[in-house]
């Protein structure tokens, strides 16, 4: 990868990553989110998290010329967790944008005191899934025909994780 930087997303951010979720939903593959989308909704919401990012962290990659070429968000649950999700621009995919943006939110993950890293993926999203995995991140289970798409199909999602934390107790306690 050649002059990626991986930093906060910021107020001044808000406008491309929403230009960027367009374009990668409009390709109709990769992510949950259809079309139409709803542009206001989604700047409001990502404006205020920007402002107020309480349990989450987001992050962009950032081109050698300024513009935002990936997006992630990492969202730390009360019980620890932290569910990832993420989307880069087609032409900077396979480049290590995913990569630097994944290891940036595992080192926040830490930071944060999350024990775990969960997200969920398309099957047939071969690129991302072996990135995860490369990652350590382990498939946990498959939610079988579980997303309704807009054109009335059924999609399975491929449910990963990466424990953080191997050495608190697990649980749960015997009641029997």
């Amino acid at each position: 990868m050649t002059g990626v930087a991986v930093r906060p997303a910021t107020a001044a951010d808000v406008e491309a990553i929403v230009d960027l979720l367009e374009s990668v939903v409009e390709e109709g593959r990769w992510l949950g989110t259809e079309l139409p989308l709803d542009r206001r909704e989604h700047l409001e919401r990502l404006a205020a998290e920007v402002a107020e990012p309480e349990g989450s962290t987001l992050l962009v990659a950032v081109s050698p010329t300024g513009e935002v070429v990936g997006h992630l968000r990492l969202s730390r649950r009360p019980y620890g967790v932290a569910t990832l999700s993420m989307y880069v621009a087609a032409v900077w995919r396979r480049r290590g944008v995913g990569s630097a943006l994944v290891a940036a939110a595992l080192a926040a993950a830490c930071a944060s005191g999350a024990h775990k890293v969960a997200l969920q993926a398309w099957p047939n999203n071969t690129a991302a899934l072996s990135l995860y995995t490369k990652f350590g991140f382990v498939e946990e289970g498959r939610l079988r025909r579980h997303y309704r798409r807009r054109d009335g199909s059924l999609w399975d999602a491929v449910v990963m994780g990466l424990v953080l934390d191997e050495r608190s107790p697990g649980g749960p306690p015997d009641f029997l």
